[in-house]
């Protein structure tokens, strides 16, 4: 081989190194420089996988263009070009299936608000990906492809039918998410009546843990198909109603003044209470033993409801008890009349 057609090679793989260099230095600080100032993350996140690549790339050109110019027999350069573009295309495939792994991710992230820790679409992005970098690599390398892409037709099939249930669960539990109407750290009630906070939504299952620290793993398909009373939406703030019964002898006005004045005081000390809301009693039927009225309160958060019940229940009792308010039970009073049997 002549001194000067090695030189020039040499000259050549050099001076694409230095070149891709250069651009790996300056333009890049540029491209990054002004993704930062945009508002969308994603122009960053490829600019930097772009960026990891460039020296393998630069690598394979550079022995491309040199070797392309010195004097090896055809038959072996071809062999050479064949392997160096089969490293492209599994750099290719390898980069590729992360950056995208990565933007979904990202983009769910946006949709719901909640990091995903869904490893199944990360599965099924790489194997696409790599499916169509094997089907590229067959075609290089001249061997018929068909017989492998019927058979990635049928297997993919197969596995579609065999991950039916999984796949319904997968892709619910990624509509549970993009909807936001559930969410983890939400507390919600079942149709079947648990309840509890929402602990993690998987690609598969979602898991509430109960306040008797029980955990209630539900399929996300059967719960997207579920009705779900979620007491953290549109606020965590609920208003609580309970029902109270007086004595018919009891002064209605007192019973009223008596009962706002727990429940205001209630509202103002208790940690579970919201200071600015105003409770209201409203009286709504005659019982057969009771005057029924409701008491409307406001609760900071539905987990802890019971709490500000029970302490509210005490409170007014030992105050009704004081101002002689009576809370009747159910009796009943049943008269005996003597019958005059003499003249019968």
């Amino acid at each position: 081989m002549p001194w000067s057609e090695i030189i020039i090679s040499v000259a050549i793989f050099l001076g694409i190194l230095a070149l891709a260099l250069v651009i790996r230095i300056t333009l890049f600080k540029i491209l990054q420089r002004l993704a930062k100032k945009t508002k969308v993350p994603w122009d960053e996140i490829v600019i930097d996988y772009i960026k990891r690549l460039i020296p393998l790339w630069a690598i394979l050109l550079a022995l491309h263009l040199s070797i392309s110019i010195s004097p090896i027999p055809p038959q072996f350069l071809k062999v050479i070009n064949k392997a160096l573009l089969i490293i492209f295309v599994i750099s290719l495939a390898v980069g590729g299936a992360n950056l995208v792994v990565r933007l979904v991710d990202l983009f769910l992230l946006q949709k719901t608000g909640v990091p995903t820790r869904v490893t199944l679409i990360e599965i099924f992005i790489k194997a696409l990906i790599y499916s169509i970098a094997l089907i590229s690599i067959l075609h290089i390398l001249d061997i018929n492809i068909a017989p492998f892409v019927t058979t990635l037709g049928i297997a993919g099939l197969a596995i579609g039918l065999a991950l039916k249930d999984t796949l319904e669960n997968f892709f619910s539990g990624i509509h549970i998410l993009m909807a936001r109407q559930i969410k983890p750290g939400d507390f919600i009630r079942l149709e079947s009546g648990e309840e509890g906070i929402v602990k993690d939504i998987n690609w598969r299952t979602t898991s509430i843990l109960t306040q008797q620290n029980n955990l209630v793993i539900i399929p996300n398909a059967k719960l997207a198909q579920s009705k779900i009373l979620n007491y953290t939406l549109p606020e965590e703030e609920l208003s609580l109603l309970f029902q109270i019964g007086i004595s018919y002898e009891s002064d209605l006005e007192q019973v009223e003044r008596i009962t706002l004045e727990v429940a205001k005081e209630l509202m103002q000390t208790h940690p579970l209470g919201v200071p600015d809301f105003e409770p209201l009693v409203r009286f709504h039927s005659f019982g057969d033993h009771s005057i029924n009225f409701n008491v409307i309160l406001r609760c900071k958060n539905a987990e802890n409801r019971f709490k500000l019940i029970h302490d509210f229940i005490k409170t007014l009792y030992k105050r009704y008890q004081i101002e002689g308010i009576k809370i009747p039970y159910p009796i009943r009073t049943v008269y005996l009349h003597s019958v005059d049997t003499t003249h019968t």
